[in-house]
């Protein structure tokens, strides 16, 4: 049974979450039976409204920047550091993940082209280039480039999500939302089912030759009403599950929530959220323990009159557990979520972009004690 928040331990003993190959191992170990727990007691919520929580800190905005997709690194001294795509002026941004100062601007204007996706390994960044087509990887902390990988495979690349498979070795899933023409000049469309059949593609690549060596393991996507990938960015998995989530923004058909596939890319009758979402889904982050335990978060992005909201789901079950957001984060895209303990978020935190200029912290404790869930991983 899951331990009580106010009971579980510390995160700072959660060693794993600081490794993630290690972690990796752990899932991995237990990923045939992994236990699954009862959804936390509360109020599950309406769908609609969300629980309101602090803003620990919201960083400096740039204005024009386009700030889209945000990931996490941990230096070998221990400080946090959130990387952050600014597509409409080419760059990267680096933030301090304890203060929320923006310490460098990465590369010059336009340098990049049209950066979206961003993720870390070990001291590796992968950032999507969705006008060059490429997945850009660099070393950390020097931003030096090491390789890239996608030439002539992707076409409109724009989220990924990647995990390990063996020392050295990972399988980046790089989103691919090309576009037909459409009937009037400049003018887009969605392709015919039949040819939504390479929406993800599959990619391995050794980071630690130089320059980095990549193939492309296959292509996959839904050809039918309702496993099609139409409008596709975020995408985030589970190994322990078998599952992808893929977020559907089309607006036709993005109330129908995510898409469930498995690692294999299979679509498997499933979704997430369904019927929750009033506005694009967006970013996704796994808050993940190597017993099973853990949750989903999901953006539902909104603006204006409508509050941008973050849906919570169970990890192992699917079920909706409640939404929490703030009336001042708004038009949030990107998100990540750092497990690691701090001095100012002993428990963790949630990194969200802010209305394309900015990113914002919450505070584990606060969307934990919000939604009545557990603090740490309980074992």
């Amino acid at each position: 049974m899951p331990v009580d928040a106010r009971s579980a331990p510390p995160l700072s003993g959660s060693w794993w979450k600081a490794f993630p190959g290690i972690a990796l191992l752990a899932l991995c170990a237990c990923a045939s039976q992994p236990p699954r727990p009862e959804p936390p007691p509360g109020p599950p919520g309406d769908g609609v409204a969300a629980t309101r929580i602090p803003i620990s800190f919201t960083s400096p905005e740039v204005a024009d920047a386009g700030v889209d997709s945000i990931t996490t690194w941990l230096s070998p001294e221990g400080d946090t550091r959130v990387i952050a795509s600014a597509k409409d002026i080419g760059q990267l941004f680096v933030y301090d993940g304890l203060s929320g100062a923006l310490l460098q601007r990465i590369g010059a204007p336009g340098e990049l082209a049209y950066p979206n996706g961003v993720a870390t390994f070990g001291d590796a960044l992968l950032v999507v280039e969705r006008d060059r087509g490429v997945v850009q990887v660099l070393s950390l902390p020097e931003f030096e480039p090491l390789g890239s990988f996608g030439e002539g495979r992707l076409r409109a690349p724009y989220g990924l999500w990647l995990h390990e498979t063996a020392p050295g070795e990972v399988e980046v899933y790089v989103t691919d939302s090309y576009q037909d023409a459409g009937p009037e000049p400049g003018h887009l469309q969605v392709p015919a089912l039949e040819r939504l059949d390479q929406r993800i593609k599959r990619f391995r690549v050794r980071l630690d030759e130089f320059p980095v060596r990549a193939w492309l393991l296959d292509s996959f996507g839904g050809t039918t009403e309702d496993s099609a990938l139409r409008y596709v960015e975020s995408i985030a998995g589970d190994v322990a599950f078998d599952r992808l989530i893929i977020a559907e923004e089309h607006p036709d058909f993005s109330r129908n929530g995510a898409l469930v596939y498995s690692i294999e890319g299979r679509h498997q009758g499933e979704t997430l959220g369904a019927g929750l979402f009033q506005g694009d889904p967006e970013g996704i982050a796994l808050y993940e323990c190597p017993s099973g335990n853990g949750y989903w978060i999901a953006t539902d992005q909104g603006d204006g009159d409508l509050m941008n909201r973050f849906h919570i789901f169970d990890r192992a079950t699917l079920d909706y557990l409640g939404s929490v957001g703030h009336p001042e984060l708004r038009n949030t895209d990107g998100i990540a979520l750092h497990p690691v303990a701090s001095e100012r978020f002993p428990y963790g935190v949630l990194y969200a972009v802010h209305d394309d200029r900015a990113i914002a912290a919450l505070d584990w404790r606060d969307i934990a004690d919000a939604l009545n869930l557990w603090l740490d991983c309980p074992e």
